[in-house]
Parts: C-alpha cells; structure tokens; sequence
C-alpha cells in the first residue's frame, strides 16, 4: 500500500515537472530545435571552457571530442531552424531578437565565424591545454558576437 502511495505522488510530481518544463518550451520545432543546437554548443564549450580555466583537469580525448563536436555542430544546416516570426516577440520560447531577420546576412558571417573559430578549436584541442586555452578567445568571441546583436537576455 506504501508503495503503490509512492508511486502515485512520484507520478503526479513528475507530471508536475514535465508540464513545467514543457510550458517554458516554444510550440515551434524549429525554436525547440535551435534552442536544443544552442544547448548543446553550450554543453561542449562547458567542457572545454572548465579545461581552460583549471576547474578541470585537462584531457587531451575529452578536449578533442568535444572540439569536434562543436565542429560538427555549426556545420550543421540549421536555417530551417530560423524561420521568420520565431523572434521573441511572437514567440515566448524564443531568445531570438527580430534583428535576425533584418540583418540575416550579418547573422550568416557571424555564424561562419563560428564554424572557423571551432575549426580552429579543433584543431588545437587535442594538441595541449595552452593551444586549447589559445582557442579559447576566438571561439567565445564568436559566439558573443552573435549573441550580443542578436539574442534577448535570459528572463
């Protein structure tokens, strides 16, 4: 009978949480893709970033997968994840301002930029924590540059 109490309270906490998580979400796939893109730029440049400053040891496998990650991830075609009228003044889901759509070609040099700046980051990653921490600057400049024309604050 306990059991099956616990069950229950842990079901509807659950639920509880999802439909939090889900009500924060965009009901665009194309703003929930590019915020899961971002999510995981962020996941790798963590890895990277937490080497670079010493609150993690430096591994040169971890360092070169997570460079080639971010590689692989602005190679990416995302520009079906960024279709007109997902700013975030139609959509609340969205950090994109709608200066994106009336500048998209700044956007696209910028991400070109980014792709070079993980290019470069891969390959110095895997060479040595100096090279990586070398790579660094270039590389969060370029996602600044973006994010500082182009991104709402987080709320």
């Amino acid at each position: 009978m306990k059991f099956k109490l616990f069950v229950a309270v842990a079901g509807i906490a659950t639920a509880a949480m999802l439909g939090n998580a889900v009500a924060q979400q965009s009901t665009n796939q194309a703003v929930n893709a590019r915020i899961s893109l971002m999510k995981l730029y962020a996941f790798n440049l963590g890895t990277l970033g937490a080497m670079a400053k010493g609150d993690m040891a430096y591994d040169a496998d971890a360092a070169s997968a997570a460079a080639s990650n971010l590689a692989k991830l602005t190679s990416l075609n995302a520009s079906a994840m960024w279709p007109m009228g997902t700013d975030n003044a139609s959509d609340p889901g969205s950090r994109a301002l709608p200066a994106i759509w009336q500048n998209f070609p700044d956007v696209g040099a910028k991400a070109a930029a980014l792709s070079e700046a993980a290019a470069a980051m891969q390959s110095a990653a895997g060479q040595d924590l100096d090279a990586l921490r070398a790579a660094m600057g270039p590389l969060g400049g370029a996602c600044a540059a973006c994010h500082k024309n182009y991104r709402a604050p987080a709320n």
